[in-house]
């Protein structure tokens, strides 16, 4: 996966990845398709699909949207099988190059195998030398290529084996999918950053998918999430779902809930809308604004929040913003002015709605500052009377390690500016954030684990885990005692290892 420079992105945070697989449907890669368009939110860089026809694995991948991917409809043909992975990629780490599009499809001598990755591999650096040191030559500049070779050095028996003792040396964020002649397998991190489920079709295919949205698209029933450590192998026998570790604990990315998945997922029992509902009700009992005349939500993913705050506040909440439907979700553009153009080419005021007012302008974060500047300017160029910034999320402080491309306090303005400066930088009348607290409150997860099965580290600097490669960036922080970092997770969950078909 790779990095973009934030000085180039407009929007500050970036979509992870997305994650689509299916075994033992006729037409494997078209119901593949119609997956990863429903998580083509999650990433707009590049696509891909591999498929398996009897133990032969078919690749197509390209750069762009799935719909510039798969234009022509002789690539889904080409992907001959009843199993497929997808991917749709926006990179954490490496660069923006074809070599870098997912699935990857590696041939050995005696057998093929395609891999997706959605996260960041912590110990990515380490891994890769000592791989390179040995031997090893590596065709991307990605960090999920190194399960691939971890996997070919393995000198256990079976391929379940070998998968579980790779798994066993990597730290960080990752959900993985392996597509072999023999089965497909799902991986999930021991701290189950990021999310992945399994969902089931009418004739019983089992599927897997990074949200809940894909099963919807696809037509499949929820069954589960996978938990934190699971190995999960899906075959013509049907599913066994088995630990490769047991010291696992649950800390899903909170960003999920915030920003990244789509208002109709649900992710370990909680929906995705209801989540940022709630984050505006309490946003509006902890920060309100008095005197406000309606309340209006920056388009799309902050929409939700704003009708919580709107109805906590007793306030009209309002369409004060039209977002332009064709505009790509993530726009890059290389200096100032054509930022604050692109903006202008994303949103509009409805200067009808806004004029005269003064209004509560709800957003689900600020990172680098500059759309929400662009944003207030132009509800004050169409007559607002004050623009009140609430933030449905905390002061991002503090970078991500585990999947999100944000790797750098250089451009996070809450990480070097105080709250008057931040107000004043943005132009806003005020500006306030939701708590720790809040958040943890509103998206209230429920989990058998120690905590609250949240990742809040952007926001309190403290990591569920260590971040091993990544750690001397943060040296003066732990110094100043503004970052920890919990251990390794180490109590035991029980293993589960099971066998279902037609279930």
């Amino acid at each position: 996966m790779t990095k973009l420079q934030m000085t180039s992105d407009i929007r500050g945070l970036n979509e992870e990845c997305g994650l689509f697989g299916v075994w033992g449907l006729p037409d494997a890669a078209q119901t593949t398709f119609y997956g990863m368009h429903a998580l083509q939110h999650r990433g707009q860089e590049g696509a891909g699909i591999v498929s398996n026809d009897h133990g032969r694995l078919w690749q197509e991948r390209g750069l762009g949207l799935l719909s510039d991917v798969f234009r022509d409809p002789q690539k889904i043909e080409n992907l001959k099988g009843d199993s497929a992975i997808g991917h749709v990629r926006y990179a954490t780490a490496g660069t923006h190059g074809i070599e870098n599009i997912q699935p990857y499809l590696v041939h050995f001598n005696d057998y093929q195998m395609a891999l997706a990755h959605n996260g960041n591999i912590t110990n990515a650096l380490t891994l890769r030398k000592q791989l390179e040191d040995t031997g090893s030559i590596f065709q991307s500049s990605s960090d999920s290529e190194i399960l691939l070779h971890l996997i070919r050095r393995s000198h256990e028996k079976t391929m379940k084996a070998k998968i579980v003792e790779s798994l066993r040396q990597l730290r960080g964020g990752f959900a993985f999918l392996l597509l072999t002649p023999e089965g497909l397998f799902a991986a999930l991190d021991p701290h189950g950053f990021r999310p992945l489920c399994i969902g089931q079709l009418a004739d019983n295919q089992y599927v897997v998918a990074s949200e809940t949205a894909a099963l919807n698209m696809t037509g499949a029933a929820f069954v589960r999430d996978i938990q934190p450590g699971e190995l999960i192998k899906i075959s013509d026998q049907g599913m066994q779902v088995s630990h490769y570790t047991n010291n696992v604990t649950l800390n899903i990315d909170a960003m999920e809930y915030i920003y990244f998945a789509r208002p109709d997922s649900t992710i370990y029992g909680v929906n995705v809308h209801i989540a940022r509902k709630k984050m505006g009700r309490c946003l509006a009992q902890e920060q309100p604004v008095p005197g406000a005349d309606l309340v209006v939500g920056v388009p799309n993913s902050s929409l939700s929040a704003a009708q919580g705050f709107a109805e906590e506040a007793g306030l009209p909440n309002e369409m004060g913003l039209v977002k332009n439907q064709y505009i790509a979700r993530t726009f890059i553009q290389p200096n100032q002015d054509k930022r604050e153009r692109a903006v202008r080419m994303k949103l509009s005021a409805v200067k009808e709605v806004v004029a005269g007012k003064s209004i509560v302008l709800v957003d689900d974060s600020i990172v680098r500052g500059t759309t929400s500047m662009y944003i207030i300017r132009m509800l004050k160029d169409a007559g607002a009377k004050a623009v009140h910034v609430r933030i449905a999320s905390p002061a991002f402080k503090y970078p991500s390690f585990y999947g999100v491309d944000m790797q750098t306090t250089t451009e996070l303005m809450a990480a070097n500016h105080s709250l008057a400066e931040m107000t004043s930088m943005i132009q806003a009348d005020s500006l306030a954030f939701l708590s720790v607290e809040g958040l943890v409150r509103s998206i209230n997860l429920k989990t058998p684990y120690t905590g609250s099965g949240l990742t809040t580290a952007y926001f309190d600097g403290h990591y569920p885990s260590p971040v091993y490669d990544y750690e001397a960036s943060l040296s003066d922080k732990v110094a100043a005692g503004l970052v920890t970092f919990d251990a390794e997770p180490m109590a035991a969950m029980p293993e589960i290892i099971s066998v279902k078909k037609g279930v």
